[in-house]
């Protein structure tokens, strides 16, 4: 575990002119951080905070990523308060109620998301000056980082809210310390090394990686928003050398050939991809674009971490696909599978929440004698490397078959003229529900919808092939940076209706 008790206490102090963050919201003019000056920022904070708010209190940050987002978010923690990244994509109603359920007392705003602030909520605006800005809250100087008690809070991260009100999830200091330990399990990271941050740092991917880079002395590319050309000229620019992402993120970036021809990209030493299922044809086009790296498969959630795999104990290679191998001071079990070796996963780890906020009733269906359903569908070789199937509410019925879209998918990316697929079920009178493929075609592909579904239906059962094909340009993402797979639906639904199937 790193030496630390607070999980606002990531800053080393080895190196303070070292580069923390590069801020790159003004594309003419991107900000130099340095750790001395993060960590001045974040004491800054902890102190103007404790004048005014008690140990416990909960302050909200809401804000496209930027440095003083990583200095509010760790200055909260250094001051004993509890700190709350929320999805500024949210809906307004569920924003407020965000608000409400956490019992804000407090939050850092930018200026572009001021007015989502509810009604009687101190905001302290980056962009502003005065008292009541974050300018006017910091009070420079020196001060020790809490030590938390051991059930204390440090954050509540709310979940997606995909099906009815997000779910708040607490997470404790020890906890996601242990987890940070466990990233770079294997694999050496430093101060050498530079990644790009541009997932939303409310989500837990963007979130968590932030702190996997200030923890281990890297320096952080943080870019605003994602824009596939935008991302490739910050890679090169910075000769950036750990890159982490979503597919979508990487399948949008395969796409832009040309830059790829013309630029410098051989700095990237790692790839990790997580967030949703990675196919073989993904990984392929990965290596091409960045060709000195390794590529690997990324697994967490929320409420258990996030982390879960590693590498093998006996030195094993990391198959392709695989999501490596459990920690040793996990454990895992596999419930109502087919056999012993593939089933729902269900995982107690030192990460795990110790229950939804103020839901008893959700907190008790996942959550058994320390135990957490994921919802996550495994299974694992013979040498105990573990792959991901699908979620157990994402698969589906067809004609009695089970259906899992992850499986579909990887086989569709298989394709040389496949960049990205997506499966849905689409309801159907016969069958119970269909399989319907969204795809998004290597540029300069002629593929057709008849030519997918050969493809698919001699390389795999003929009950998963997709009866229909959608062809896009993008596979829409939703605000937790995952595949809209509701929107998905409704598109697909009325995409069958029109052909007279539904």
């Amino acid at each position: 575990m790193l030496d630390r008790t607070n999980l606002g206490d990531l800053c080393s102090r080895e190196a303070p002119e070292h580069p923390a963050v590069i801020d790159c919201r003004d594309s003419d003019r991107h900000r130099v951080w340095s750790t001395a000056e993060l960590e001045g920022t974040a004491n800054a904070v902890a102190r103007g905070l404790l004048r005014r708010y008690r140990s416990g209190e909960r302050i909200a940050i809401l804000s496209a990523n930027r440095a003083e987002f990583l200095a509010g978010y760790f200055g909260t923690m250094r001051a004993g308060l509890v700190t709350v990244p929320i999805n500024w994509k949210l809906p307004r109603d569920t924003i407020e109620f965000i608000f409400a359920d956490a019992e804000i007392s407090a939050v850092f705003v930018d200026d572009d998301r001021a007015a989502m602030v509810p009604a009687g909520i101190p905001a302290f605006r980056f962009d502003g000056q005065g008292p009541a800005s974050f300018a006017g809250l910091l009070d420079p100087g020196p001060i020790a980082p809490v030590v938390p008690a051991a059930e204390q809070l440090a954050k509540i991260l709310y979940t997606s809210g995909s099906t009815g009100r997000p779910k708040g999830v607490p997470l404790r200091h020890p906890g996601q310390l242990w987890a940070l330990t466990k990233y770079f399990t294997g694999y050496s990271a430093g101060r050498e090394d530079r990644t790009i941050v541009v997932a939303p740092t409310y989500h837990k991917n963007g979130l968590f990686f932030s702190m996997v880079a200030i923890s281990n002395q890297m320096t952080i590319v943080s870019l605003p928003k994602f824009d596939a050309r935008s991302y490739l000229e910050a890679v090169a620019r910075y000769r950036c050398t750990v890159l982490s992402g979503i597919p979508t993120m990487f399948a949008l970036i395969a796409r832009e050939t040309d830059l790829i021809a013309r630029l410098d990209l051989t700095s990237v030493r790692m790839v990790t991809i997580g967030s949703a299922p990675l196919t073989d044809g993904l990984v392929a086009r990965v290596k091409q674009i960045f060709p000195g790296a390794t590529v690997l498969n990324g697994y967490g959630t929320t409420e258990a971490g996030p982390c879960a795999f590693g590498p093998h104990p006996a030195g094993l290679a990391r198959p392709t696909l695989a999501l490596g191998y459990p920690f040793p001071d996990i454990e895992w079990r596999l419930v109502g599978g087919p056999s012993a070796s593939e089933g729902a996963f269900e995982i107690r780890t030192p990460a795990l929440m110790p229950g939804y906020l103020n839901l008893p009733g959700p907190t008790a269906e996942k959550v058994k004698d320390g135990w957490y359903a994921t919802g996550d569908v495994m299974r694992h070789d013979a040498d105990g490397f573990f792959y991901f199937v699908g979620r157990v509410d994402d698969m589906f019925v067809s004609g009695g078959e089970n259906i899992f879209p992850g499986e579909v998918e990887k086989l569709l990316e298989r394709h040389p003229d496949v960049a990205q697929a997506s499966i849905v079920p689409v309801p159907d009178e016969i069958k119970g529900q269909i399989p319907v493929a969204f795809v998004v075609a290597r540029t300069g592909s002629n593929l057709t919808e008849a030519e997918l579904k050969q493809y698919a239906l001699d390389r795999g059962p003929a009950y998963a092939h997709p009866r229909f094909a959608i062809f896009v340009d993008a596979i829409p993402v939703a605000g937790t940076h995952k595949v809209d797979r509701r929107e998905l639906i409704e598109r697909a639904t009325a995409h069958v209706r029109s052909r007279g199937r539904i």
